[in-house]
């Protein structure tokens, strides 16, 4: 019996994407730049089975996006019914990426379980077309999704051990969010008097942000990061109804943040669709940013991650 077991991890967009173009493929309106982390993961095995079987965290689920994914890839390959299962040692929904680490975990098991043969760019755009964040997740450190001889998948531009940084990540609901991505990309973009700027100002940060890796600028980085973040979350609030995925402790979490910086602790924050703030640092500085959020009225809890490395199988 064909089977396999993968592991991967989520990525943190800096330059960030949100929203979609038309048609089913699930194609991003912009590109974007992310770091994969490596303390964060989720292992998903692939079996046949007598019947499709979704299990997450050791429940049976009904997944649309899982099962329209499945209905994309047997269009293209001959594969049989499965037993998927999937856990996360993170929390899921809840603004972490849980989508992004499970689409690429889960089509680097069904490459390996059924002898598909894909290259790494390949893998990137199927996984694209289950999660769009999930392209970046294939590949470790600083990672690129954009547009290259007209399909959209990822690249990795800076391997994970180029860089002494650390993601301290500042927990502050595990309630999965209200409105999925999916949605929220899609009310933004019908509702928002700001989504054209959004987009047009997104690739030149996009472009920016290549740069600042390139050349290893924190200052830089930070600077085009936090824009990012902010003018995505601009983007949401304008949106009708508007989208609110921060709560309390995600503003103070920003702020002391911003204090740190303010004090030459060199760090800088993003947030994704959910309430949770990451703290991009230098590694030598990862304890003194662990110590003050973690004083954070609201703050549930920190993890403390480095960059990661790609999907592989287990």
């Amino acid at each position: 019996m064909n089977r396999a077991s993968a592991l991967a991890h989520p990525n943190i967009a800096l330059v960030k994407y949100w929203g979609k173009q038309a048609g089913n493929h699930n194609i991003p309106a912009t590109p974007s730049l992310s770091v994969t982390l490596d303390t964060l993961t989720t292992r998903t095995s692939v079996c046949e089975s007598e019947r499709d079987r979704v299990e997450i965290n050791g429940s049976l689920v009904s997944d649309k996006k899982i099962e329209d994914f499945l209905v994309m890839l047997r269009a293209a390959h001959p594969l049989p019914p499965l037993l998927i299962e999937s856990s996360n040692n993170f929390p899921t929904n809840a603004g972490l990426a849980s989508s992004a680490s499970g689409f690429a975990g889960l089509l680097t098991a069904i490459d390996a379980a059924f002898g598909l043969q894909m290259s790494p760019s390949e893998r990137s755009i199927w996984a694209r077309r289950g999660s769009g964040s999930a392209a970046r997740s294939v590949f470790g450190g600083f990672v690129s999704l954009e547009e290259t001889n007209g399909d959209w998948f990822a690249r990795s531009i800076l391997p994970m051990e180029a860089w002494a940084l650390k993601v301290v990540v500042a927990i502050t609901s595990e309630t999965a969010k209200d409105v999925g991505s999916t949605e929220g990309m899609r009310r933004s973009e019908e509702t928002s008097p700001y989504y054209s700027g959004w987009t047009e100002s997104t690739k030149s940060d996009h472009a920016a942000g290549l740069s600042a890796v390139s050349h290893q600028d924190f200052s830089r980085l930070a600077s085009i990061a936090e824009s990012s973040c902010l003018k995505m979350y601009a983007l949401m609030l304008s949106s009708r109804p508007p989208l609110f995925y921060w709560n309390g402790a995600t503003l103070e979490t920003i702020s002391a943040v911003r204090e740190l910086r303010n004090g030459g602790v060199p760090v800088f924050f993003t947030v994704d669709a959910g309430p949770q703030v990451k703290a991009i640092c230098q590694d030598t500085v990862a304890d003194v940013v662990v110590e003050r959020l973690s004083r954070v009225p609201g703050v549930l809890r920190t993890l403390v991650c480095g960059l990661g490395p790609g999907a592989y199988v287990d």
